[in-house]
């Protein structure tokens, strides 16, 4: 025998090495017990189910008290017939209570134990074969503990009794155990007031979708409560689908207003929506796995399958009045099924008062309809990827619903977490040499006014927040400062939205992917790359083209992406999808258009819009003999489609004769110089563009535009060449179109000047640029022969339309044999069928070159700055 203090409560006996010690040596479920009996002097035997345990008393009086006490509580848990403890032993001889378990290196034993994370307990036993038995050593109670990482597989589970000092065999078991443990945390310090409430209501005691009793999580968007296992599932669907929040730990957003919102929808009217039309061999039970799951819950929220449909589905229009309708009154159900029918949650209302069904509800006195559609803001049937978010708050700032107060510290190069400035044990840690990726967000971005989001290189996002814009900067700063390369400390001073270290190809030297260094500001992305020692800015308004591929280079990266930039492509690879997918959607949004002003418009090489540059050249070809060009006005609708999808992304706009009327993308470029932000004169140097139509004398006239030109921003002059130059082709063609110099302007006087058209000003200054476009613009001898060349070869392509030789889809292109030089090129007539050999053969008759036996011609398709060339197959067709 071994002297051990024993204590005995309503669920365990268990044996201590002191009295001092917190933490058993061994412990016996007392619903385990079969039965106590005495064997002999000072002595009793516990009998278990699959075990016995002998104890010796001081004395026969402390034995028999012992025996009295264990038999009645035995006794008593018998005759209540209790739920068993996470301890105990189930029927089929398995426990199946821990939300994680499985074998674990502690230090200070010799073997391995199996440890099971359960509720808000840790327990520890010697084998698997005892935590069947559920006869364990001892467990720890996680309202006092604090999980730490110590390195790539070790971690420490803190308590102020004890350090245990875990080693798990990989660093993702590692992730896995110290995350159970840090819900177990969260468990233990939680409170059941909200969740007792919400259960009032009778179809919210079990799970919406599995049916499984007392859920303490739900889905505060779409107002189902939802047991543990399907709130894992649910957070798979994104946040744009399921914002997931636990009823007992997130106490904060449960306010009067949510908890009487799950009163009135609640599980009952959720699932009569939801889950109309759900088929017996679909439906999913407790008992369900993880993969039944989640198939079950797409089909049910992201695809919406089971749902009753609203008799409006498919009618935007009717279903945004009748959103607006519903909002004012106090049917919930009515306006849950219209907004997840497709009814928008921002929709405009036609009040300029109450411009959003959300202030028709405040107007009406519907607190509940306001507050279920705060929550539906960003929620819709769309799909979004989502990732596991760690929400904080650095330093002394404000709590919102979805973050934690932490106290914040970074040095030797790792960022702290603690619960308070008074803790010194930290919550958790992040190593600065792990951060790949720092991105600051938009003001008011996650509720709160600063947020910036840490990305590490085991695909964990960290978030956090400040109420101080200067303070987040400062931080952002820091963090930036403490893992960026030396080489590229450079970046540090632009204002960036997201800086951190991707791999890239460019060049000639495909062979081996480098490091570089990447800050995106503004519009321009900002690279330092490895060869290099000063960073360089490229101008992603000017981006050609931007794609993953559907493959990485060699060495498992994450597919790269392909910018194809003004002077090179550059093939940008990711290691880790979480970070690499938010470069590539911040890249693609600084490549477009951000405003309505010129200089926010995606742009050509010469700074000219794209938008502008799509509509010239699909008038040139198609539109330059129309009879009434720019004076006929296209369809209002199709113009505005087509104007809205040039905005949105010309790059991606394909303008085709058949598919767009030359009226309507006219009326569309139009549209576009009148709706200018600032106009294309500039609101400060308008009115001196007008006054110098007043100059008697032509070349003083002349020298005071050419003035004015100068004066204008670079996109704004390159622009007013391009459409000048424009304009001028198209009243070439008057003879044909009628749209002499004078009709021109008197269409884009007002238009480009924005005015109403009663000052005639306007219309003379337009007729005075193309007049003089040569002079104005010093458009030299050379330019002008190739717009002349151009123009013929045009008129000769409409003259042989109107003969009835022309085949839809030809194009005029340029071609030049073997160099490009003026004297070499040719003007060519392509039809949409023509191969590349006819095309070679084409040429050379024209040059009147005679093929001999050994002679090889080729075709070869250029870009633009000639940076890149492709041969085409003979038979391949150039178009």
């Amino acid at each position: 025998y071994q002297k051990r203090w024993v204590k005995l409560d309503a669920d365990y006996l268990r044996y201590f090495d002191s009295e001092k010690d917190a933490y058993s040596k061994r412990l016996i479920p007392v619903s385990s017990i079969s039965r106590v009996t005495g064997v002999g002097d000072q002595k009793f035997e516990v009998i278990t189910n699959n075990r016995n345990f002998v104890f010796r008393a001081e004395s026969d009086a402390d034995r028999n008290e012992w025996i009295r006490t264990l038999q009645q509580i035995a006794e008593e848990r018998k005759s209540k017939a209790p739920e068993r403890t996470l301890m105990s032993p189930t029927t089929n001889g398995a426990t199946d209570w821990a939300d994680k378990s499985g074998f674990l290196e502690l230090r200070g034993f010799k073997h391995k134990l199996f440890v099971a994370v359960a509720g808000d307990k840790v327990f520890l036993y010697k084998n698997a074969e005892d935590y069947r038995l559920g006869i364990g050593i001892t467990y720890i109670e996680m309202n006092v503990g604090n999980v730490k990482e110590v390195d790539r597989r070790g971690f420490d589970l803190t308590t102020p009794y004890r350090i245990f000092s875990f080693s798990a065999d990989s660093d993702q078991e590692k992730e896995e155990w110290v995350e159970a443990m840090q819900q177990s945390i969260a468990e233990a310090l939680s409170n059941s007031e909200v969740a007792e409430r919400i259960w009032a209501a009778e179809s919210n005691r079990f799970c919406a979708d599995c049916g499984s009793p007392e859920p303490e999580w739900a889905s505060i968007n779409l107002c189902v409560v939802i047991c543990k296992r399907c709130a894992g599932e649910h957070r798979g669907l994104g946040p744009g689908i399921t914002k997931v929040r636990s009823l007992k730990m997130d106490r904060k957003v449960w306010t009067e207003e949510l908890i009487e919102l799950f009163h009135q929808l609640g599980n009952a009217v959720a699932n009569q929506f939801w889950a109309a039309n759900v088929p017996p061999s679909e439906a999913i039970a407790p008992a369900s796995g993880s993969q039944e799951r989640r198939r079950f819950l797409v089909t049910k929220y992201r695809e919406g399958k089971y749902r009753r449909y609203h008799p409006l589905f498919g009618n935007q229009e009717e279903l945004d009045r009748a959103l607006c309708a519903a909002v004012t009154t106090s049917d919930l159900a009515e306006t849950q099924a219209l907004l997840f029918c497709g009814a928008a949650v921002t929709c405009a209302t036609g009040d300029p008062q109450c411009p959003t069904p959300l202030a028709l509800a405040e107007k009406s006195g519907q607190r509940l309809q306001m507050e279920f559609l705060l929550h539906n803001k960003t929620s819709g049937c769309s799909v979004w990827d989502a990732f596991g978010l760690l929400l904080l708050v650095l330093s002394t700032i404000l709590c919102r619903a979805e973050f934690s107060r932490r106290w914040c510290t970074l040095q030797d190069g790792v960022l702290s977490y603690y619960e308070n400035d008074r803790n010194a044990v930290p919550n958790g840690e992040i190593k600065v040499e792990e951060i790949v990726c720092l991105v600051h967000n938009p003001p008011h971005a996650h509720g709160i006014e600063s947020t910036f989001e840490v990305y590490i290189e085991s695909e964990r996002l960290y978030l956090f927040g400040l109420e101080s814009p200067d303070s987040a900067r400062e931080w952002l700063k820091s963090i930036a400062k403490s893992f960026v390369h030396p080489r590229a400390e450079e970046l540090l001073a632009l204002d960036f939205e997201r800086i951190g270290r991707l791999h890239y190809k460019g060049g000639l030297n495909l062979e081996r992917a480098k490091e570089g260094w990447f800050a995106l500001a503004g519009s321009a992305l900002h690279v330092c790359f490895e060869d290099s020692e000063r960073q360089e800015p490229l101008q992603l308004r000017k981006l050609q083209e931007l794609c993953a591929h559907a493959a990485g280079f060699g060495g498992g990266g994450w597919p790269p992406a392909e910018a194809g930039l003004a002077g090179r492509t550059l093939y940008i690879q990711g290691e880790r999808k979480l970070d690499f997918l938010g470069w590539v959607h911040a890249i693609q949004k600084a490549a477009g258009s951000s405003g309505d002003t010129l200089s926010e418009q995606q742009l050509t090489e010469s700074d000219v819009p794209l938008l502008v540059d799509r509509c010239i050249d699909y008038i040139t070809q198609c539109g330059l003999t129309s009879e009434g060009i720019y004076r006929k006005s296209g369809q209002n609708s199709k113009t505005t489609s087509l104007l809205e999808m040039l905005r949105r992304d010309a790059r991606s706009v394909r303008l085709k004769e058949g598919e767009h009327q030359v009226d309507d993308v006219a009326n569309t470029l139009k549209r576009f110089f009148r709706d200018l932000g600032d106009g294309l004169f500039t609101g400060r140097w308008g009115q001196d563009w007008l006054r110098a139509t007043a100059l008697e004398d032509e070349e003083a006239k002349i020298g005071e535009y050419r003035r004015l030109l100068g004066t204008l921003p670079t996109v704004n002059r390159a622009t007013l060449k391009a459409l000048i130059n424009h304009l001028f082709r198209v009243q070439r063609f008057s003879g044909e179109n009628q749209m002499t110099t004078h009709n021109l302007a008197i269409v884009f006087g007002p238009t480009l000047f924005q005015t109403d058209g009663k000052d005639y000003k306007a219309g003379r200054v337009v007729e005075d640029l193309i007049s003089h476009y040569v002079k104005i613009f010093n458009v030299n001898d050379q330019e002008m022969k190739k717009q002349q060349d151009e123009i013929m070869a045009i008129m000769k392509m409409r003259e042989a339309a109107s003969s009835g030789t022309q085949q839809a889809g030809d194009f005029i292109c340029t071609v030049y044999l073997e160099e490009k030089k003026t004297e070499a090129e040719q003007h060519v007539k392509i039809p949409a069928t023509m191969t590349a050999e006819e095309l070679t053969f084409e040429i050379l008759d024209r040059r009147k070159i005679v093929m001999r036996e050994k002679d090889y011609w080729s075709c070869f398709e250029v870009n633009e700055r000639e940076e890149a060339e492709r041969p085409l197959h003979y038979s391949e067709k150039v178009l």
